[in-house]
């Protein structure tokens, strides 16, 4: 879900029960639209990070400290003045608004007690830190709004703080049926449209949650909807303010193919089948999110240079194998040739000069045969004309069966590696497939750079009965698995006819229970390009029956005889070590 008003009544609450009565004890401002507060509780230092980056603006409590410049920005220097030693009164939020207020008590210049707010706005690209006194007068912002930017609101030392306008929204806390009906009868689109932008703090994501809850289609137009459709929509709607008014929050973060797709700060039935995790802090899930975001972003970032050459490459090679199949279908027509140039040398003798076409009976089919002439030509000349262009076929078709096949094998080979480059989870991994691309010729090695010594290793897991499963990362580790690791009566899983990972499931001489078997099809399925897909088809087999041709590429391998099943892709039941 996107940080929206539920995930911020999530924060508030957390803020609350933490923060509450504690007192800021440091103030830093580590980037130009960044905050750290350092607040000291009756259990301890806790950290609050505070960012109004447009591209993501955040709010949240870590254990992480993050380094200061040497010279303080001018908005930090004046939070140290007015908060510095300052008691946290509470943590509110205005309806279900993404705003935080942060509300404090502290002497003022003459030495009475004043109350302030630290208010922050998460809005995306007009995301704001705003400090104000108890009568709504800003001193200072972290980004400061003028007349020039904003028509609607300036944000500047001594304006009066109000929330942009958003009477035209209505709050959910507080919503009765009639007003939904008023809702949803009004306008025509989607009914979960019209939820999101009749409604704050509900993004479009949870908009579709409340309408499967009321077993409503969210693409449904609204008007269309019954009075006791409505009805159920309100008590999905009342059931989700029940549970944010007594801070009834369960966070999880949903996952697809072992990455974090989506988060949110109640249990997501639209997610069922998705691997879930649990947590109990909206704080520590938000920085779990984010950073497993983060360094899926960066990987894909330092790996977009093998990505493109890999990427280009696999269009190249894509575009040649089509035009490849295409050739070869052309060649089909060498057999035709091969017989007009005999019926020509047979029965040629009846075509007149200056023929255009003569009709002979095919002795092969038993039915007349019009074949086309080069009136310039005799009927000798035609069928030599006819050989040649069989001939010529016959030799690009023979040429053709063996390009055909090294091609299909090279795009295999690079979507393999597109694969692993998807699974490549650090640096290390990365070194691995570009020592494979060097030794393939796709990368060059420079003359004076020795090999890397390569010190990523495979994924391994453990099954409930103790059953050890490898998985290669790549194809380099994928041939050390299968053909090191691996013992002749151990079992060999990969996905069928698609890019993936190779999957051996030690046995240590036992028998396999057929579930294990199945554990390790599904991590072989989760472990591949079908990651996605509710059902990947698995072929499995022991061992001692997959073989590598010689001269094949890392990770190509053969296998004549095996099992298949049809898995859900997953590694729930597997526990890394």
């Amino acid at each position: 879900m996107a940080f929206d008003g539920i995930t911020v009544s999530a924060l508030r609450a957390e803020l609350n029960e933490v923060l509450a009565d504690g007192r800021i004890s440091k103030i830093a401002q580590p980037e130009q639209d960044e905050l750290m507060l350092t607040v000291k509780t009756g259990s301890g230092q806790r950290r609050l990070l505070i960012s109004a980056s447009a591209s993501l603006p955040l709010t949240y409590l870590t254990q992480t400290n993050k380094q200061s410049p040497a010279t303080a920005p001018a908005f930090c220097m004046l939070l140290r003045k007015y908060l510095s030693g300052a008691r946290i009164i509470s943590v509110t939020q205005p309806g279900l608004e993404r705003v935080l207020h942060v509300n404090v008590e502290h002497r003022d210049e003459l030495g009475d007690m004043a109350e302030y707010s630290l208010i922050i706005e998460i809005m995306g690209k007009h995301s704001n830190v705003i400090f104000v006194r108890s009568d709504g007068t800003i001193l200072d912002s972290i980004k400061h709004v003028s007349s020039a930017v904003s028509s609607v609101r300036e944000v500047l030392p001594g304006r009066e703080y109000f929330l942009p306008d958003t009477r035209s929204k209505k709050d959910p806390l507080t919503t009765d049926p009639d007003e939904l009906r008023d809702v949803m009868g009004s306008v025509a689109m989607p009914a979960f449209k019209a939820l999101y932008l009749s409604y704050t703090g509900i993004s479009p994501a949870y908009a579709h949650e409340l309408c499967s809850e009321a077993g409503i289609d969210g693409d449904r137009g609204c008007n269309t909807l019954d009075e006791a459709e409505v009805h159920a929509l309100h008590e999905a709607i009342s059931s989700m303010a029940d549970k944010i008014r007594r801070n009834d929050f369960s966070p999880e973060i949903m996952y697809e193919g072992g990455t974090p797709v989506d988060y949110c700060a109640f249990h997501v039935a639209s997610y069922e089948g998705s691997r879930t995790e649990a947590y109990d802090s909206i704080s520590l899930l938000l920085e779990s999110y984010y950073a497993e975001k983060n360094a899926h972003v960066n990987m894909r970032q330092r790996s977009s240079d093998l990505r493109r050459i890999v990427t280009t490459a696999l269009e190249r090679d894509v575009k040649k194998y089509d035009l490849q199949v295409k050739q070869m279908q052309d060649t089909e027509k060498k057999d035709k040739y091969r017989i007009w140039g005999e019926l020509l040398n047979s029965y040629g003798y009846g075509a007149r000069p200056g023929d255009r076409e003569i009709t002979i009976l095919n002795y092969y089919t038993g039915e007349d045969e019009k074949i086309p002439l080069d009136e310039t030509l005799t009927a000798r000349q035609n069928a030599q004309k006819y050989y040649d262009k069989y001939n010529k076929l016959k030799r690009t078709h023979e040429a053709l069966s063996r390009l055909t096949v090294e091609t299909a094998m090279e795009v295999e080979h690079l979507e393999s590696v597109l694969t692993a480059l998807d699974m490549a989870a650090d640096e290390d991994d990365l070194s691995q497939i570009r020592e494979e691309l060097m030794e393939s010729g796709m990368i060059r090695r420079k003359s004076n750079a020795r090999k890397v010594k390569l010190v990523s290793r495979p994924l391994h897991f453990v099954t409930e009965d103790g059953f050890h499963v490898y998985v290669g990362k790549n194809n380099i580790q994928n041939d050390e698995l299968t053909f090191k690791v691996a013992n002749g009566g151990d079992w060999w899983f990969h996905a069928k006819k698609i890019p993936g990972s190779h999957v051996i499931l030690k046995t240590g001489g036992r028998e396999v229970p057929d579930h294990v078997f199945e554990i390790a099809a599904s991590a072989a399925g989760f472990y591949s390009k079908g990651a996605n897909q509710p059902k990947v088809e698995i072929d499995y087999v022991q061992r001692k029956e997959v073989k590598k041709p010689a001269g094949a590429k890392p990770g190509f391998v053969v296998y004549y005889t095996n099992y298949s099943m049809t898995v859900e892709p997953g590694i729930s039941e597997l526990t890394p070590v």
